[in-house]
């Protein structure tokens, strides 16, 4: 494959295997056949596996610069990492339902929110962060196409999702709601959800100071690109 023919396909791929599984009603058939734990880890899988297709295939597309890269905005991934990484690790399986990555089978309770006070859209936000930063950093085509559609899917998803919460709550979602927040460090200074809350957050936070201590040093072998900024 030449050309954009591997990015298109590969782009082309990545976008299917979130929208293909929604036509008919097949994610939901899927799940009754295989087990909704089997289900999700395969599909996490596949998702990795097309994701990182999709950054090497922008990486071997041809270079079309459109800005180029200042030293400054090489620090902008590395800022912007450490706080998605833990965005991610914290808020992965929280009790709201109605994000990326919240327990479907969960009950919300307003009383105990949980992360849910902090970010009721933890996953996205990091998303958000995560192809901003490198959006920034990478001022080519190729990238300008991968890291700007990551980052505009995350910021439309967070009012469509909240749109569609507010349905199927229905009369009691300002009740709902009222406990979280888009993002917050207010309930760092409550004492109460301090208790309930940071030590399984502080658990989560150590495996995501690995996972992106981990990302950085291998981020050359895997990507190819040294994320630190030249001397």
């Amino acid at each position: 494959m030449t050309g954009w023919t591997e990015y298109a396909l590969a782009l082309a791929a990545f976008v299917a295997s979130h929208f293909l599984p929604r036509v008919g009603g097949l994610r939901d058939r899927m799940i009754a056949a295989l087990g909704r734990r089997f289900y999700f880890s395969a599909y996490g899988l596949l998702s990795l596996a097309l994701l990182v297709w999709l950054i090497a295939a922008a990486g071997r597309a041809p270079f079309v610069l459109l800005w180029p890269q200042e030293p400054w905005m090489r620090w902008l991934p590395n800022l912007a990492l450490p706080p998605a990484v833990l965005l991610a690790c914290c808020g992965l399986g929280l009790p709201w339902p109605h994000t990326l990555g919240g327990r479907r089978s969960a009950r919300f309770d307003p009383q105990a929110p949980g992360f849910a006070a902090i970010s009721r859209h933890p996953l996205f936000l990091a998303l958000a962060l995560w192809a901003g930063a490198h959006l920034v950093a990478n001022g080519d085509l190729a990238h300008v196409i991968l890291f700007g559609s990551f980052a505009l899917m995350a910021l439309l998803a967070i009012p469509a999702f909240d749109a569609r919460a507010r349905r199927e709550i229905g009369k009691t979602a300002d009740t709902a709601f009222a406990p979280t927040a888009l993002l917050s460090l207010a309930p760092l200074a409550d004492p109460g959800w301090r208790r309930a809350n940071l030590p399984t957050l502080a658990r989560r936070a150590a495996i995501g100071v690995v996972l992106w201590l981990a990302a950085l040093h291998l981020h050359e072998t895997l990507i190819g690109i040294s994320p630190f900024p030249a001397g």
